[in-house]
């Protein structure tokens, strides 16, 4: 385990320290026992996701806004569990716990920025179903290819532009007691904590970020929902309704599962002063890596399209 490493942050000529993760603080003799559900959930990730990217690439008739969407998501889920879980899985398996400077910046910087995009995804999924349930005439052409790309880019640009400067700002911080971070990854809540000097401007920067972006999502989420049940109320049959809101179903799922985890995490870092380090960084963890494990389980059962064209490519092995 590494101890407290004291010094500025930077020496002349010299690149800047490096930092160390403590991993899960508390659970340090659980940390291989730890290894098994956290590896699974990586591994289930990647087969998940990359399962649904071929299935929906290779499939004519998944070529429609809701699956383009979902394959973006699911994008953003690989990049999101693959900035976190390998470097985890290191200090279980290795006891790796040193992090380079920049190799931290860049982890920072993908959690953050990615993140982000998956709530921005979420909002457009949700702008999607509404547009389909409440104005289905109008479906095709408010969302044409030209169309999901604009709004794709403006995802990916909104969390970029907004989380890039992260880096630059710990970068301006002088690390003068330790470079031990009680966490499994690079965060910046966790990372100006360790600054020795006054970093009041800088949380409330990104707090402050964090929650305008995720409330806007939310926001506009719930207005799509409420319209759409609005119109789901008032169709003729209840065959009608119960398709209607089936398509919708999956999408509530995942939104659910990410959004709970989120706001414990933010929470946890505005008010959580009593909050053991191990339990926040647990937590931390799991909200990083349940939602990329679940969305494409979530997707695949509860979604019929997905579901037949996985059948049918089982089906086609076997014989």
């Amino acid at each position: 385990m590494p101890g407290d490493m004291s010094g500025p942050n930077t020496t002349a000529g010299a690149a800047p320290s490096p930092f160390f993760l403590l991993g899960i603080p508390g659970l340090e003799s659980l940390h291989l026992w730890l290894s098994l559900p956290f590896g699974s959930l990586y591994l289930l990730a990647l087969l998940g996701n990359g399962t649904l990217l071929f299935i929906v690439q290779t499939e004519p008739s998944l070529q429609e806004p809701m699956f383009l969407f979902l394959c973006m998501l699911s994008l953003t889920d690989l990049v999101l569990s693959s900035s976190t879980l390998p470097k985890l899985l290191a200090i279980f398996w290795f006891g790796w716990h040193r992090i380079e400077w920049a190799t931290c910046m860049t982890q920072m910087f993908f959690i953050h920025s990615f993140t982000a995009m998956e709530s921005g995804f979420f909002l457009a999924m949700g702008y999607d179903r509404y547009v389909a349930i409440c104005d289905p005439l109008r479906h095709a052409m408010a969302l044409t290819r030209a169309v999901i790309a604009k709004v794709s880019l403006a995802v990916v640009a909104r969390g970029v532009v907004f989380f890039l400067p992260h880096p630059f700002l710990v970068g301006l911080l002088p690390f003068c007691r330790t470079r031990v971070i009680a966490h499994s990854y690079c965060e910046f809540m966790a990372l100006v904590k360790l600054a020795c000097t006054e970093t009041a401007a800088s949380r409330a920067y990104s707090l402050s970020l964090a929650s305008l972006i995720g409330g806007f999502d939310v926001c506009f989420i719930s207005l799509s929902y409420g319209l759409i049940l609005r119109t789901v109320c008032r169709l003729p049959s209840k065959e009608a309704s119960t398709k209607a809101l089936g398509t919708c179903s999956s999408h509530i799922c995942v939104i659910l599962v990410f959004y709970t985890t989120a706001a414990f995490s933010f929470l946890a870092h505005r008010f959580g002063h009593n909050i053991p380090h191990g339990l926040h960084s647990l937590i931390a963890n799991i909200y990083l890596m349940v939602p990329p494990s679940l969305n494409p389980i979530i997707y695949g059962v509860r979604t019929k399209k997905i579901r037949e064209r996985m059948q049918k490519a089982l089906f086609c092995r076997q014989r």
